[in-house]
């Protein structure tokens, strides 16, 4: 078992590195939203990206060596973790950034945490502030941490950073709380939003699997009334929410058509203040004048919303990328947030590495 931790510097970035840097490190880099997250830290003016790491089961890799549009740009070895490494780990970094399973995380973060770290968590592992609700929806006990987790919602959230753990949303509930958020006011006592969304097969993960072929997905509702996202959007928007899923035949980004139903004499002027409101100092949330496709926002940290009123029935469409707005881009905006950087800061990359 590895018992050192070589202090690694990619090649075409160690010029760069100032006394001042973040240094930082990638849990599940190996992964898509984990190798997304690595490149965006690669590239940001204030972050130094030292380690990656896989679970102790792989191999020591490169990183280019999995994807390979990093040949060149990102010279990271990808190093199988071992907690006997974490007392060097503490040492060399101040930042833990985990793109893991759920509870690969719940296990890791305690610890980490432990150490000194700063950990931003991908997984749903500290998400829902019911330690029961949590039980049931994940199947495993939510481990106690020294603090609450804050829930991570970038534009809804004012972290202190003093926090030591942050719980980044999933991609689901990030498009579908955006949207609906500033709404809740207006909207009618007993209704219940309705949350239609169709997500890119790279939701899925790296993982092979026949249901996420290509070759075998067409578009398909999947996980109806029972999907994990669905207590955590309603955690987030503070109201019950019906939401039904889907896998589409197409890489990655999320769309999502919402519909409510508004109080009595609420108005489109009405509708068109909340959102301005809420998002008009918010760089990542671009308001539409009409419905957004996925092609406008995959590769890119943005959500976009767009909505239209029938009488009292609003129809909200929103669109992101799944793995960057709705997991690595966010977790990078929120780790702006917590050192008092600007929120899009190091987010002006497009394209995506997967």
């Amino acid at each position: 078992m590895a018992t050192e931790l070589p202090l690694q510097t990619s090649a075409n970035k160690a010029s760069e590195q100032s006394a001042d840097s973040l240094s930082c490190a990638v849990f599940g880099a190996s992964g898509y939203s984990g190798v997304e997250l690595a490149w965006l830290l690669h590239n940001h003016p204030q972050f130094h990206l030292s380690h990656t790491f896989s679970s102790s089961a792989r191999e020591e890799e490169s990183l280019a060596s999995l994807y390979p549009a990093l040949a060149g740009r990102l010279d990271l070895t990808l190093q199988p973790w071992h907690p006997s490494l974490l007392s060097h780990l503490a040492q060399q970094v101040r930042v833990v950034f985990l793109a893991l399973p759920h509870e690969a995380s719940a296990e890791l973060a305690p610890a980490l945490i432990a150490a000194g770290l700063v950990v931003f968590d991908l997984s749903g592992a500290f998400r829902l502030h019911d330690a029961a609700l949590h039980q049931q929806t994940y199947g495993f006990t939510q481990p106690q941490l020294p603090q609450a987790a804050p829930y991570g919602l970038a534009e809804w959230t004012q972290l202190q950073g003093n926090e030591p753990l942050i719980a980044v949303p999933g991609c689901y509930p990030t498009v579908a709380s955006l949207a609906l958020k500033p709404l809740i006011p207006l909207l009618a006592e007993h209704c219940t939003p309705i949350v239609n969304a169709v997500s890119g097969v790279s939701g899925a993960g790296r993982k092979a699997h026949t249901h996420t072929s290509f070759c075998e997905v067409s578009l398909q509702a999947y996980g109806v009334a029972s999907h994990r996202h669905q207590p955590e959007i309603s955690q987030a928007v503070g109201r019950e929410v019906l939401f039904v899923p889907h896998l589409g035949n197409f890489k990655r980004g999320i769309l999502a058509t919402i519909y409510v139903q508004l109080a009595e004499q609420v108005d489109a002027a009405q509708v068109a203040h909340a959102y301005h409101n809420a998002y008009a100092e918010q760089p990542l949330v671009r308001l539409c004048d009409k419905p957004p496709s996925i092609g406008q926002v995959a590769g890119t940290p943005f959500c976009d919303i767009h909505w239209q009123q029938a009488g009292q029935q609003l129809i909200i469409c929103a669109a992101i990328d799944n793995l960057l707005k709705g997991a690595a881009a966010q977790a990078v905006q929120l780790a702006n947030q917590y050192f008092g950087l600007p929120s899009a800061q190091g987010l002006g990359l497009t394209g995506g590495i997967v």
